[in-house]
């Protein structure tokens, strides 16, 4: 077959696999309620355009050869920005912001049940407590009215929702809206997996949500965006629920709302400088005239260790954005952001292959005018996505204020310690169970805990500590041990007597 005869062939399949989901999913809306129609009606004709894209497009995202290093004033140093210090009309820059945080995520990785942001993190509080803390804060100190919204998803929206109640005395204004919900597809027929509307059931598996990216077209379609427009908001500051480092910058706000040149960015993303561990984090650069998000799913296998190379790519995103409500607003109603589709495979509890279709929030930078990237410290990422990270931010290493963490004065260099806490400690109800009180970690640079241990009350660590027990082994750390650059292995019990 000629290459035009293939190609012909490939567009005829095309539209007929489009046109078999075209029908699915009208047949999937027929059995919504009269109240879940209409945003049922979005929801799946945004997953319609994202299947349509998803179609058209084949191969890596990215041509290697097109990437470049961002121009050096593309991404600025925070200590630049910081320099220019804070205007006296402070507060009337902040009454300009809305802070989102993203809210979609369930604690399963932890085992937990339930949002990620009612887990307890640090003295009882939970995410949402410290990030509700952090804005009563401001609000109280500057005399401002800074509200927070959550972005929630389906598997979040109703536990979310009975706790805010709890904070109806917070000097805080909480608002919320919901990611879409869009069906699973099969990884062989590429149809919807789910036969109606229903999450409930055998079809709870059916459903997703589409990835942070479904921001922009939520927080438009949930109208809150005209609303806070109305308010004369003029940006949002978008963050992870669960990075505790991710606090309102004044000194980024500021270089938004008076920037030195007199031209206001649209998007501002905060990168930070990559570590070893961090190899696998999106990188900016400059990709035909525009900054742009690349992602490792989107690099060609050849160039992956390129990639995650630390002098070539030195920086990495964070997921702090700081976007123009204005600017959203503008590209929604052009139908002109454009984000590159993130393909995740998974297998559903029955062992079906699927295939859900995601964004991500940050590859939009490339359709904003005049965006910039801010080098900030490491301290603005602080991501709780295992116990070993729950142990750091749990231990003295941070000092807790106003719901903000700062590392504490008494360690004397200012890097995180590399924690790896084994299987044992993976969910959150047998870490707690194994450690009596969190040891002290002051003067830690390494720990890694591999199975069946314990550790006492007003233990310490120092240097660099390894501690394993070998199958059948149990080792309990005595309370009041100091172990400092120690090897512990084998067999070690206390028993009551």
């Amino acid at each position: 077959m000629s290459q035009d005869g293939a190609s012909q062939f490939q567009e005829v399949i095309r539209q007929e696999l489009e046109l078999s989901v075209k029908k699915e999913l009208e047949k999937i809306l027929t059995t919504a309620s009269s109240h879940e129609f209409e945003h049922t009606k979005k929801d799946l004709d945004g997953f319609r355009k994202l299947f349509h894209r998803f179609l058209q497009e084949k191969g890596p995202s990215v041509d290697w050869g097109k990437i470049q290093r961002p121009p050096e004033d593309s991404i600025q140093p925070y200590e630049k920005i910081k320099a220019r210090g804070l205007p006296d009309n402070i507060s009337s820059v902040l009454n300009k912001l809305v802070v989102v945080k993203l809210n979609g995520g369930l604690g399963t990785s932890m085992g937990c049940k339930g949002p990620k942001s009612l887990i307890g993190v640090r003295n009882e509080n939970t995410f949402l407590d410290l990030t509700v803390q952090q804005i009563e804060h401001l609000n109280k100190t500057y005399n401002t009215d800074v509200p927070l919204v959550l972005m929630n998803s389906f598997n979040t929206d109703e536990d979310t929702k009975k706790i805010l109640q709890k904070y109806n005395h917070c000097r805080v204004k909480i608002y919320t809206f919901n990611q879409s919900r869009y069906p699973r597809i099969n990884k062989e027929s590429l149809l919807p997996v789910a036969k109606d509307v229903s999450y409930s059931g055998e079809n709870t598996e059916a459903w997703y949500p589409p990835g942070h990216g479904d921001i922009y077209a939520s927080f438009y379609n949930s109208g809150l965006l005209d609303t806070f427009i109305g308010e004369g908001k003029e940006y949002i500051f978008v963050s992870n629920i669960d990075n505790l480092g991710a606090t309102v910058d004044l000194y980024i706000l500021n270089h938004l709302m008076n920037p030195p040149n007199g031209k206001r960015c649209e998007f501002v993303m905060e990168v930070t400088n990559k570590t070893r561990a961090d190899v696998k984090g999106g990188t900016l650069t400059q990709y035909e005239g525009k900054l742009r998000l690349v992602e490792i799913a989107q690099v060609p296998k050849a160039h992956v260790d390129e990639f995650k190379s630390v002098s070539k790519f030195k920086i990495f995103n964070t997921n702090n954005l700081w976007i123009s409500l204005g600017a959203v607003k503008r590209l929604q109603e052009q139908n002109a952001i454009d984000m590159e589709i993130i393909v995740n495979p998974k297998t559903l509890d029955g062992g079906l292959n699927v295939i859900q279709l995601e964004t991500a929030v940050g590859a939009a930078i490339k359709s904003f005018e005049n965006s910039l990237g801010i080098n900030v410290p490491r301290s603005r990422f602080l991501p709780v996505k295992t116990t070993s990270d729950l142990l750091l931010v749990m231990s003295n290493l941070y000092s807790l204020n106003a719901g903000s963490l700062t590392m504490s004065e008494k360690r004397e260099f200012p890097t995180v310690p590399l924690v790896k806490l084994g299987s044992s400690f993976t969910k959150v109800q047998d870490y707690l169970r194994r450690f009596e009180s969190i040891p002290d970690m002051l003067e830690l640079d390494h720990l890694t805990v591999s199975g069946d241990v314990t550790f006492g009350k007003n233990v310490s660590l120092k240097g660099t500590v390894i501690i394993i027990a070998n199958h059948g082994d149990r080792i309990d750390i005595p309370p009041g041990a100091v172990l400092e650059n120690k090897i512990v292995s084998g067999n070690l019990r206390i028993l009551d007597h």
